[in-house]
């Protein structure tokens, strides 16, 4: 079989996992909060507004500071709204089960056993005396 066609194969395999089902349905349900969307925009609008700011040659410091504020206001509530919380956690499983993927592909062009390789990173300790190596 093709190494693409393969490839291809894998894809359609990640997109019936759990991960992907759980982010698509988070994505979609960030689409459809009334709330996240608006304050995305304002967040939008508010960032915008502050670039300008800092772009004038006289940028007024303490407007920019209290627009820093609204800014960061705005972006803690989207990042607390339940539908961000959710799509967060969906995209973190979903780049674990990436990484996994990456990981075996990564040791096996680097000469590794496919069917044995680890499918996560170890993390260095440090000491070299315990180290199986990098690759």
């Amino acid at each position: 079989m093709d190494i693409v066609l393969m490839a291809r194969e894998m894809g359609k395999e990640l997109q019936k996992s759990e991960e992907y089902a759980n982010l698509q349905k988070a994505m979609k349900a960030n689409d459809n909060d009334s709330v996240l969307q608006d304050l995305i925009g304002a967040f939008n609008i508010q960032r915008i507004a502050l670039n300008n700011e800092m772009q004038k040659k006289e940028a007024d410091e303490v407007k920019i500071k209290d627009m820093n504020t609204a800014l960061q206001k705005v972006y803690g509530q989207i990042m607390a709204n339940p539908s961000m919380v959710a799509y967060n956690e969906a995209k973190q499983a979903m780049d674990a089960l990436m990484n996994r993927v990456n990981t075996v592909l990564i040791h096996s062009v680097n000469g590794a056993d496919p069917d044995t390789c680890p499918d996560h990173e170890e993390s260095c300790g440090g000491s070299c005396a315990t180290c199986g190596g990098c690759h």
